[in-house]
């Protein structure tokens, strides 16, 4: 099975960057969340698929809306941190009380408990690894934040399982749903999601697809926004990674999802057989 997964939050909302890192540079740019949820929505009902969203809470509490049509249409809400900032940049204390009240907006809104989170450019790192320990305490159980190769806000290139385990630091258990890889010329490569999925011909796209017995998708509502306006102050090098793909990007993911079947995050772990999937040591 595949799961499809979508982290919401603004276009804006670009990490590693000044003039968009928090919510006071945040006022100057328009909003297009609504337009983009719909967007997604619209593909969704119309394949009748089921998707996991990995939520903001700033857009819960800004536009508590859309976290109400997401939970109506029966879809699996999870939490993709309040500020979106790096959880590697955060201590102990700031990262517990940002997903404190993350958790709290959502449930407050739909009524149920959130049990899957992902954090914002999957910056859990080998530094930061105390934020498992964190998650368990605030009653995560299902989390999709490690990303098993380099990436520039960080990864965990040593971790080799990219396929659904149970990870293990401190005492604590989490069942973790990696970013699946694709091996390539010595090389481990990401395509199911992101700027990955609108910079790599369909028919690579496809290929490697046909070869992972798993995949974790991870879309933004901004990869499918063709008309977003272009943030200046990025480089080139950003520039390209930001904007490059999104016109025939919706497009790509009609057939993606077409092509493949899919499931959201909640199936697809009810349907493992945990007491089978290897444990991963991090401590």
């Amino acid at each position: 099975m595949n799961i499809l997964t979508f982290d919401i939050e603004e276009w804006f909302h670009i990490l590693d960057n000044n003039s968009t890192k928090t919510e006071k540079e945040w006022g100057n740019y328009e909003s297009r969340i609504h337009e983009n949820m719909d967007r997604i929505f619209s593909v969704l009902e119309k394949n009748n698929i089921k998707a996991t969203f990995f939520c903001l809470g700033w857009i819960a509490q800004k536009y508590p809306d859309i976290i109400k049509r997401i939970n109506e249409l029966g879809y699996e809400i999870g939490t993709h941190s309040h500020m979106h900032q790096l959880a590697y940049e955060m201590k102990p204390d700031e990262y517990r009380e940002d997903l404190r009240i993350s958790i709290d907006t959502l449930e407050q809104i739909i009524g149920e408990k959130i049990k899957s989170y992902r954090a914002p450019g999957f910056s859990i790192t080998r530094e930061n690894l105390w934020a498992f320990e964190i998650l368990a305490e605030m009653g995560i159980e299902n989390d999709s934040s490690i990303f098993p190769a380099n990436r520039a806000h960080g990864g965990i290139p040593q971790f080799q399982q990219d396929s659904p385990c149970i990870i293990s630091y401190r005492g604590i258990e989490l069942k973790e749903f990696p970013i699946n890889t694709y091996s390539l010329f010595g090389k481990n490569l990401i395509f199911s999601g992101g700027g990955y999925f609108r910079l790599l011909p369909y028919r690579l796209v496809h290929y490697m697809a046909k070869q992972s017995p798993y995949m974790m998708t991870y879309f933004h509502p901004r990869d499918f926004d063709p008309g977003q306006p272009v943030i200046k102050e990025l480089s080139a090098f950003r520039k390209f990674k930001s904007y490059y793909g999104l016109g025939g990007s919706f497009s790509k993911l009609e057939k993606f999802i077409k092509d493949y079947s899919f499931v959201d995050l909640k199936t697809y772990s009810e349907e493992i057989n945990w007491n089978e999937v290897t444990k991963v040591g991090l401590d």
